[in-house]
């Protein structure tokens, strides 16, 4: 028996090796990687949960791999016997270390993808990660490629990005469905593996890092996954914030200096000056407040505050370095001036809760006296935050803080200034320069927050107003007379309403947010973005409320555009506006406009969404040029490809010409926050490919389509709108399908955000938010939402006429965004599977349904083989091994998830389904007298037979780390 374990322990390796993908590449360490952190956690496994448990991983490993290889669904049912045989805290044990596996894969391939990177052998045009295709240049590539292929000239260069702005809005959504908890270990866990690969390692640094290894895999793995309780709005915000200190704070400067080295390279001997507004951040955590009912006036009030005390705590931190730093006592004269009237109004004793110059300082040393100055009001700065968040009140006086940021910067461009002028620049461009980059960044703010409500909500409190003054309904009136209503009482002064007004608790609400805008700093904020707007009444409403309720600096009001109607509607809806001498004379010529890639693509499906977004950019851009107005545009994309989301450069460069123009903004999502700026590299290449990309759009325009183009594909639009509709919205059964078939009745059960997956809670598919939408389909490996549609276009457009065939070709070839959209279904087919879709059917859908469902197979496989002939493959992803590689490696661990949540969705929904139970296998719950109770308590309330919910919410979780994609 014993020398049969010996040689089953075996066999996982060498089965790993065979059934691994081979190596694509002499510097692809990905396998190696990979198997090292899987034998580290099998052993693991097997010490806490002894040998038999190990055992039955493997075996569960073997039958995925078979089925992978085959794609046999007898292989399928064989795997749900085991799992079904197991009890619950065999069931949980085993989720839980097959997600954890895919954690660790996906850790192994970014170490791998940052060791490419290193070695610099990345070749262009590959998809680097799903998240980002590396067609990325980094920034000096793209400087000499303007400056030698397009004869631009380096000042134009130059000139361009000290204009230019990319503004990234970190968005709460909650498809971040891994824990901070887990999140921290995972990052040591790739320094770890990074290091171990290290060429000067000694022997001892390899033991001691290999403990450190072993150590972090444990306590990942012995860390539950599970979020038990809901997160609150708060909660998103200090998660999205926590990114600032942990790597953008550094991470701006730092990519700055590499900016001033790519100029200098092209022969520009100047630096980025530190005011250029080269990247900017703001949030929606807690500002967000469009269906989320918890994100109430007060925790708007709250995050605000709470940015600030983190912004002046971060200064704080850094300013005694900088007064070690400048200890020259050469200056100018209106320096030492300043310096000397500083000194000689400072106590004595203010200093002695510092650490570091806690007496007075000496005015032969200027600089420290001035920076001293700022360190007393930066201190101040944030306890008086500190005091208004915990009481409401504060006894510092607001004269001792720092209230704008010009007067922040003034004593820093003072010491710049003084030090230049007596020959000691080089010491004010160290880090002086970063800390004046860094307030010209992030401000006293940290991030401003966007406010975003839905139009609905402003015409319920406008209703409720003119109800209150003269008995008409704002509600009941035309367009026409609501912007003559609306105009007459912006130019005119009377109040419209007091303290008497009857309100709903609703309208409270909306008129409690402006409040607090009114009382809080306006560098706190951003745009006012109104969702589902459609009309000009719309925006010249929040104009309206903003002046009712006393908000001194009006915040830009920001219409966003969503669903098919709206975004085609939107260029005149826009132009109307831009008609009225009121609005134009109070935007300044500036105007933003936000585009919603998820809803757009639930409302029409993928192709018809991302055509329609392309046509109205170039529309809007149009009628701004008309009205000579600078237009930015607002990218809302998710995540997921279902959302919008995809490769960072390749979507901006696809965007149509002129429409981006310098200025960018962009919703950076749920888990692509982590993607983004997890890790210090990561943030540097974010920055990075924003910048390059932005850049190259404006000095490098894509082509524009040819008119034959787009004649074509405005006819394949409306064949895909109306096949998705056809099924989505018109196909009786549809919804009971969906909700059979997929997991999203449990989906909420996952505590991943702090908002309702619902905007309404009874309703079809309609009011379902396009998130959960999506991760519902994600979880069964059938993707409907991405793809529906194209099959009946491409099918169209080729039995039309067959030469469409060849300009589909032509069109794929040279034309940016067809090819962008067209490579990413591609991405999501070879991340897909109907078999494991079948699997679902079978078990939980209804006998006189599996037609349906077979129907919709068929139709994936069709689109499957048109989208490979336009794109001119043989296979999917065969213009990129490194991805193809990555892909088979996950397959196998979540094909495993897949019938393990399939099965336990059956035992969830199905009572009278019987399983026959094995005994325990989990050495840990056998040595303890307890059994299973120890792992299924916690857990206590659920409704479902003890085990099951948490073995569901570890399998979905695991699913979506798998494929890397959430919602």
């Amino acid at each position: 028996m014993a020398g049969r374990n010996i040689e089953k322990m075996a066999s996982i390796d060498a089965q790993l090796r065979q059934l691994a993908p081979a190596k694509v590449s002499e510097d692809d360490k990905l396998i190696e990687y990979d198997a090292l952190l899987l034998d580290r956690f099998l052993d693991i496994l097997q010490d806490l949960h002894g040998e038999d448990l190990r055992e039955t991983v493997q075996e569960l490993y073997e039958l995925s791999a078979e089925y992978e290889g085959k794609r046999e669904p007898k292989k399928l049912e064989e795997l749900g016997k085991v799992l079904t045989s197991l009890d619950a805290g065999d069931s949980i044990v085993i989720s839980k270390a097959f997600s954890h596996m895919l954690n660790l894969a996906n850790l192994a391939e970014e170490v791998q993808i940052a060791y490419r990177r290193r070695i610099k052998k990345l070749k262009k045009g590959d998809f680097v990660d799903e998240s980002s295709a590396a067609t990325e240049s980094d920034i000096e590539e793209t400087f000499k490629r303007l400056v030698s292929d397009l004869g631009k000239s380096p000042e134009e260069i130059f000139d361009a990005l000290k204009n230019q702005t990319v503004d990234l809005v970190l968005t709460a959504h909650p498809t971040q469905s891994v824990r901070r908890s887990l999140l921290q270990k995972h990052g040591r866990i790739r320094d770890c593996l990074a290091q171990l690969y290290a060429k000067d390692i000694t022997p001892d640094d390899k033991h001691e890092l290999d403990e450190s290894l072993q150590r972090e895999i444990q306590a990942a793995f012995r860390t539950d996954e599970i979020r038990r309780t809901p997160p609150t709005p708060q909660d998103e915000m200090r998660a999205g914030m926590s990114y600032f200190h942990e790597t953008i704070w550094n991470g701006v400067p730092k990519f700055l200096r590499r900016v001033d080295t790519a100029l200098k390279n092209i022969g520009i001997d100047e630096r980025v000056p530190y005011n250029a507004p080269l990247i900017q951040f703001s949030s929606w955590m807690g500002g967000d407040r469009d269906g989320n009912p918890r994100v109430t006036p007060e925790v708007t009030r709250d995050v605000c505050l709470l940015a600030r005390m983190m912004a002046a705590n971060l200064y704080y931190n850094q300013i005694e370095n900088l007064m070690f730093e400048l200890s020259m006592w050469r200056c100018t004269d209106e320096f030492r001036a300043k310096a000397d009237e500083i000194h000689r109004n400072s106590r004595k004793d203010a200093a002695k809760h510092y650490i570091e110059f806690w007496k007075t300082i000496p005015p032969t040393e200027p600089y420290r006296v001035i920076l001293g100055d700022v360190r007393d009001r930066l201190y101040h700065t944030r306890e008086r935050s500190r005091q208004l968040l915990s009481n409401g009140i504060s006894e510092i006086p607001e004269e001792a803080t720092f209230t704008n940021v010009e007067q922040f910067l003034e004593p820093l461009e003072l010491c710049y200034r003084s030090l230049c002028s007596c020959g000691d620049r080089p010491i004010a461009d160290g880090t002086l320069l970063d800390f004046l980059r860094q307030v010209s960044t992030f401000g006293l703010s940290l991030v401003r927050l966007d406010i975003r409500q839905e139009s609905e909500r402003h015409t319920d409190v406008l209703d409720a107003i003119t109800k209150h003054l003269d008995g008409s309904s704002y509600r009941e009136w035309s367009e026409e007379r609501r912007q003559e209503w609306l105009l007459a009482e912006l130019s005119g002064k009377r109040p419209l309403f007091g303290p008497d007004l009857p309100k709903t608790e609703e309208i409270a609400d909306v008129l409690d947010t402006f409040k607090v805008i009114s009382e809080l700093p306006s560098d706190c904020f951003g745009a006012y973005i109104i969702s589902m707007a459609t009309s000009p009444s719309d925006v010249l409403a929040v104009e309206l409320l903003q002046r009712e309720c006393h908000v001194k600096t009006p915040l830009r009001v920001v219409p966003l555009f969503e669903k098919l109607a709206d975004l085609e509607a939107a260029p005149a809806a826009v132009s109307r506006l831009f008609s009225l001498d009121w609005y134009k004379n109070r935007i300044n010529g500036k105007q933003e406009v936000m585009i919603g890639y998820s809803d757009s693509g639930k409302d029409a499906g993928r192709l018809s969404a991302a055509w329609e977004l392309y046509k109205a950019q170039e529309e809007l851009v149009k009628v701004a040029k008309k009205y000579g107005v600078k237009l930015t545009m607002f990218h809302g994309r998710g995540g997921t490809v279902g959302r919008g989301g995809g490769p960072t450069h390749l979507a901006i460069l696809s965007q149509p010409p002129d429409t981006v123009n310098g200025s960018l903004r962009v919703t950076v999502q749920g888990e692509v926050i982590e993607q983004s700026f997890g890790e210090e590299h990561l943030c540097f290449r974010t920055l990075q490919r924003f910048t390059a990309a932005t850049l190259e759009h404006g000095m490098n325009p894509p082509v524009s389509p040819k008119p034959e183009w787009r004649a074509l594909l405005d006819a394949m639009a409306v064949v895909a709108t109306e096949e998705y509709r056809s099924v989505v919205f018109q196909e009786p059964r549809f919804v009971e399908y969906f909700r059979l078939a997929t997991p999203e009745l449990e989906y909420g059960r996952m505590n991943i955000g702090s908002r309702p997956s619902k905007r309404k809670p009874s309703g079809g598919i309609e009011s379902l938010r396009a998130i959960p939408w999506i991760f519902a389909w994600t979880q069964t490996r059938f993707h409907l939402p991405v793809w529906l549609g194209f099959g009946a276009a491409f099918k169209y457009a080729i039995k039309k006429d067959v030469r469409n065939l060849h300009m589909l070709q032509d069109m794929y070839k040279h034309w940016p965004f067809f090819r962008v959209t067209i490579d990413l279904i591609e991405m999501v087919f070879a991340k897909g599977d109907p078999g494991i879709a079948a699997l679902y059917d079978k078990l939980l859908v209804s006998k006189d349904l599996w037609a349906f469902g077979e129907k919709l197979r068929t139709n994936f496989e069709e689109t499957k083989n048109l989208i490979l002939q336009t794109a001119g493959h043989k296979d999917l992803l065969e213009g990129d091994p490194y991805l193809k590689q990555r892909l088979r490696l996950r397959d196998s661990y979540i094909t495993t998830l897949n019938v393990c949540q399939a099965y336990t969705l059956k035992r969830i929904r199905d009572q009278s389904y019987n399983v026959t139970l094995r005994p325990h296998i989990s050495k840990e719950i056998m040595q303890s007298s307890k059994s299973a109770q120890e792992l299924v308590k916690l857990n206590p309330t659920s409704e479902y037979a003890p085990g099951l919910e948490d073995t569901l919410i570890l399998t979905m979780k695991g699913i979506a780390a798998g494929l890397q994609n959430t919602g």
